[in-house]
């Protein structure tokens, strides 16, 4: 417990408001005596002036001590806390009238503040109190003429040692007494507000102290309940954006790290395939060298060679993947006439159509359009998807590529008249060596990396490749580019 922020907060807040209590204290009961002593110099600033004539008949021969101690007697009703001095023209104390019995601890009284005093400075002015050896007292001064000798004063001092300390003046004084207790009272409900306030915020960082706990722990679904838009409340939702960024990292790692095993394990057997092939025709060969005739050396070479050629093809398209992926391959986005690159491409895959006895056709719209793209990296997913077709595609089965002119776009669509997709197999054509039928042979079925590259190329475009499917009528692919603006075609 007082480890906790609470504990720490809450000890600093009370040290703070009992110091400022002393402090309170202390210049209040500072201004208060200022105030009194301001007060009653005020009301008896002509007091030493209205005493002269009264002194000065008993001070011409000599100081008649019985006489002035007789008048001072009958004076008592004037003020009863007054001390009298007679002091010389330089300070020095001449007589005393003071408390009877009293120390004097100054014979020399500072004149300065006499002066100002006299001179009509602004009060409180205090001067020496010959009864202490350091203190301060407000005073009444006057000259007065003694034995003769003018420039003399007579000094009064207006508060008497009996009231010299604070104690005192708060020991006598109601007011005060008010005021301290109610600065004390003050100060307590305030601390006691200020615990529950400081307890109220506490318990928010307690909360997101108690989520952030269970998150360590492993509870990724825990998250912190937002109520205002204060500190507090941002870091909430600090720590809540952050916890969904780490769990989609999390399950992203968790998604590379199952594909990286189903491509170690795919390409594992993908290349173990044309490999052992490929040994075990050159070992034939090597073995049965002598007794081979040409036509099975020549069969068993050119077995070999398809098998290192199906190799070449898939190392090609798994460093190709990877660069995709990993975005090393950037798109040079031009304008070229889309309607030509399709016509180029299906004469280019003619051969073979006509070899499987697949009808190969482009249908092309009557205003051809440029569209703006990476023309190298189009034809790579026209290639793919056509590929795609006439492999799947039976004899006298047909392939169609379309375009078609949307507004701002063009579609271009790959039709094939194949077995088809099943539905639940639509959601995975596109990851890395999936097949559909997972009985036919690399032979008859491909890496299964065409169509993985082809989507990913339209993503470098911030394009999608769609897929429509119905089994046993066939299977059509789709994605649309951008045509050129108008703005670029006048510029060119």
């Amino acid at each position: 417990m007082l480890n906790s922020f609470y504990a720490k907060l809450s000890a600093l807040f009370l040290v703070l408001l009992v110091g400022l209590g002393i402090i309170l204290a202390t210049f209040g009961m500072r201004a208060a005596r200022q105030y009194a002593d301001e007060v009653e110099q005020k009301l008896n600033r002509t007091l030493a002036e209205e005493m002269v004539p009264r002194f000065e008949p008993h001070l011409k021969d000599s100081i008649d001590t019985e006489s002035i101690e007789a008048t001072i007697q009958s004076m008592t009703g004037i003020n009863r806390r007054i001390e009298i001095y007679l002091l010389e023209g330089d300070g020095t104390l001449k007589a005393s009238f003071a408390v009877p019995d009293a120390e004097i601890k100054q014979r020399q009284v500072d004149l300065a503040p006499v002066r100002r005093f006299m001179e009509g400075d602004e009060l409180p002015i205090l001067g020496d109190d010959p009864m202490s050896a350091q203190g301060k007292k407000p005073f009444s001064a006057a000259h007065i003429e003694i034995m003769g000798r003018k420039g003399c004063y007579l000094y009064v001092i207006l508060g008497s040692e009996k009231y010299a300390s604070v104690a005192s003046m708060v020991g006598d004084s109601y007011i005060l007494q008010t005021a301290l207790w109610g600065l004390g009272v003050i100060i307590l409900v305030t601390a006691g507000v200020g615990l529950l306030l400081f307890r109220r915020l506490t318990k928010r960082l307690r909360g997101i102290q108690a989520v952030v706990a269970d998150f360590e722990q492993g509870n990724f679904d825990r998250r912190v309940e937002v109520t205002s838009r204060d500190e507090i409340g941002r870091l909430g939702e600090c720590f809540n954006r952050m916890a969904d960024n780490l769990t989609e990292t999390m399950e992203e790692l968790r998604q590379a790290d199952r594909m990286r095993r189903e491509l170690v394990a795919n390409v594992s057997h993908d290349l173990r395939s044309p490999i052992a092939s490929i040994q075990g025709y050159l070992e034939t060969v090597s073995m049965k060298d002598g007794d081979l005739d040409p036509e099975k050396r020549q069969h068993y070479v050119e077995t070999a060679l398809k098998n290192t050629k199906r190799l070449n093809t898939l190392v090609s398209e798994l460093f190709e993947l990877s660069k995709l992926e990993t975005k090393q391959i950037e798109p040079t986005i031009e304008s070229f006439p889309i309607a030509e690159l399709v016509q180029d491409v299906v004469m280019q895959y003619q051969p073979r159509a006509e070899e499987q006895a697949v009808d190969l056709q482009a249908e092309l719209p009557e205003r051809h359009a440029r569209v703006e793209a990476d023309i190298g990296l189009v034809e790579r997913v026209l290639s793919n998807l056509i590929d795609n077709a006439i492999h799947y595609t039976p004899e006298g089965g047909r392939v169609r590529v379309r375009l078609n002119n949307e507004r701002g776009e063009v579609c271009v669509e790959v039709e094939d008249t194949g077995p088809g997709i099943p539905e639940d197999d639509l959601p995975h054509i596109f990851e890395r060596f999936y097949r559909v039928d997972k009985s036919r042979d690399r032979d008859k079925g491909g890496a299964g990396l065409g169509l993985a590259i082809a989507k990913t190329i339209l993503e470098l475009h911030d394009r999608t490749l769609e897929v429509e499917s119905t089994v046993g009528k066939g299977t059509t692919f789709r994605f649309r580019l951008p045509v050129e603006s108008e703005v670029e075609r006048q510029a060119a």
